[in-house]
């Protein structure tokens, strides 16, 4: 558990008109532009909107359909990952390190181009000193094994990335997401896009329709991810 933390700070009026996310492509691109001020960042989530840029290329908006989530009770352990957690092979913190975790999604190998670019990297540093963002961290021995981080909006989380350097501390830290979301009654964990691994803990896949559903719901909500029910 960690210690209640005040309620996330407000922010202005978002400048920008984000499209009805229905009318995204068939990738799921919605639009190009705009910026990463914390106002518009958090009209996107509320939207069902996230950014995702690419090199050389205006800041693109996504909506995807379908779209994956993490069913707060329906996470799946291993038991080979059960074990290690018995084992108390791991420690995990939240809020303790948030750039740091941030900078270890960013690590990427030479081959592989990161999309948390500086820009990103600055606006979501941003977000979480105004309390709306937010990282599980994972440590071994005192140092950094893995982690999250993502964005929090009443009963929502949306998970924006994750990383390793220890076996099985991403897993970890998805695991310690989901007990802290249920412990504080967050009620859709989304994580954007299926891959394997997600799938592999549990993540499922839902119609943009029941996700936008399921959205306006969660973020009218009175959960603070740090400290509960409001």
């Amino acid at each position: 558990m960690v210690a209640p933390a005040p309620q996330p700070s407000p922010v202005g009026p978002c400048r920008f008109h984000f499209p009805d996310p229905r009318e995204a492509d068939a990738d799921g691109l919605l639009a190009t532009g705009g910026d990463l001020e914390p106002a518009t960042l958090l009209a996107a989530y509320r939207q069902g909107v996230f950014p995702w840029p690419a090199a050389d290329i205006d800041l693109l908006w996504w909506s995807p359909d379908p779209r994956a989530v993490l069913p707060p009770d329906g996470v799946h352990v291993s038991r080979s990952l059960a074990r290690r957690l018995r084992r108390g092979a791991f420690r995990v913190t939240i809020d303790a390190a948030f750039d740091d975790v941030v900078a270890g999604c960013a690590d990427r190998p030479a081959a592989d181009e990161t999309w948390i670019t500086p820009a990103i990297r600055d606006a979501y540093a941003r977000l979480h000193r105004l309390g709306w963002a937010h990282s599980v961290e994972v440590w071994v021995g005192g140092a950094l094994a893995g982690g999250l981080y993502g964005v929090s909006i009443g009963a929502l989380f949306a998970a924006e990335s994750m990383f390793h350097r220890v076996t099985d501390a991403s897993k970890v830290a998805l695991v310690a997401l989901a007990q802290h979301a249920r412990a504080v009654g967050v009620q859709l964990v989304d994580v954007q896009m299926p891959t394997p691994h997600l799938q592999s803990m549990g993540a499922v896949t839902i119609s943009r329709d029941e996700y936008l559903a399921a959205l306006a719901l969660a973020v009218t909500r009175p959960v603070n991810f740090t400290g509960g029910r409001s």
